[in-house]
This record gives C-alpha cells, sequence and structure tokens, in this order.
C-alpha cells in the first residue's frame, strides 16, 4: 500500500562492509578510524559519480542506492580499485578491505530517502558472500548486461550458496 510518506521503488541497492573492522579496531583504533573515514570518502566519491547516492554509514558500512543497474556496479568496481589504492604500502594485517553485494530489486523509501525491505536486506547478504575487496552481484545476466563482457577487468564465477533460494550469485572481482 502506498502512503505519502513512503513509496515503493526498483532500485540498485548497494552494501559495504568492512571485513576484519573489530581486529583492525583492537590493533589501532585510531589508525583504523582514519582509514574509514578515508574509505568512506572513496565511497561517496564514486556513488555520486555513477549517479547514486549515500543512505548510511552505521558502523563499518556503506548502503547506497541508485536509479542505474549500471551505475551501482560500476561505482562498486571503482571505489574496490581506489580502495586497494588506500592500502598501498601498509602490511596486510592493518589494510582495510571492504566486501560488496549489488542487488537490483524492490524497496520501500521513505520521504527522507531512508529505504528498507527485501532488496536491501539481499544486497547485505551478497556482501557477507564476497571476498574481501570483492563485489558479488544477483543474478549472473546482471553482471554480462551492465559491465559489458566477463573480460573487461573482472574475474567472473559462482558462488557455492544460495541466499533465499535464488539462483546462484555471481562473483566480480576486480583484477589488476
Amino acid at each position: 500500500m502506498q502512503t505519502p510518506d513512503l513509496r515503493s521503488r526498483l532500485l540498485a541497492i548497494l552494501a559495504a562492509d568492512a571485513a576484519g573492522y573489530s581486529r583492525l579496531m583492537s590493533l589501532d583504533e585510531r589508525g583504523t578510524v582514519a582509514a574509514l573515514r578515508a574509505a568512506r570518502a572513496v565511497f561517496r566519491e564514486h556513488v555520486v559519480l555513477h549517479g547514486g547516492r549515500v543512505i548510511d554509514t552505521a558502523g563499518d558500512s556503506v548502503l547506497a542506492v541508485f536509479d542505474s543497474a549500471a551505475g551501482a556496479v560500476t561505482a562498486a568496481l571503482a571505489a574496490q580499485r581506489d580502495l586497494a589504492g588506500l592500502a598501498t604500502g601498509l602490511p596486510e594485517d592493518r589494510c582495510m578491505h571492504f566486501r560488496i553485494g549489488v542487488h537490483l530489486g524492490d524497496v520501500i523509501e521513505k520521504a527522507d530517502g531512508t529505504v528498507y525491505g527485501d532488496g536491501v536486506n539481499i544486497a547485505a547478504r551478497l556482501q557477507v558472500l564476497a571476498e574481501p575487496g570483492g563485489v558479488t552481484l544477483l543474478p549472473a545476466r546482471f553482471v554480462f548486461r551492465f559491465t559489458g563482457s566477463a573480460g573487461a577487468g573482472l574475474r567472473i564465477g559462482g558462488v557455492g550458496q544460495e541466499p533465499r533460494s535464488e539462483p546462484a550469485p555471481t562473483l566480480a572481482t576486480p583484477v589488476s
């Protein structure tokens, strides 16, 4: 049911979370907070550049939405590429890597822009399946339709889990 303060929309949802954030905080709280601040700046830049908007940044996560699935995928891959650059020169155990899930799905949007619903939940579940520094998408045709071909800077392969009995997600990880 539509109400003036709630509306249903089809959006591309990007859910990101820092892998090993608690471990990083236990090693160096100030350094981890500084790294998180720098990572969020990278996310904001690419989300805006590719036509999206950041909805929330609770804890060590980022939630963004896009009118275009192409924008969400492009922003996710560009952010991962730039985030890898931030870690250059740091010992591996001090690097902050993000897992990103991208899903095209229905959401309920409040008048203030906050989003809820199954689409957000699925993007969050896909994020958990991503390798640190990687992006997980659902379904496989999503990758090929919106990023061109599998050879365009991506390693494509199936993931063996099926969240909510839906098709197996496709993993797209930036390669150098």
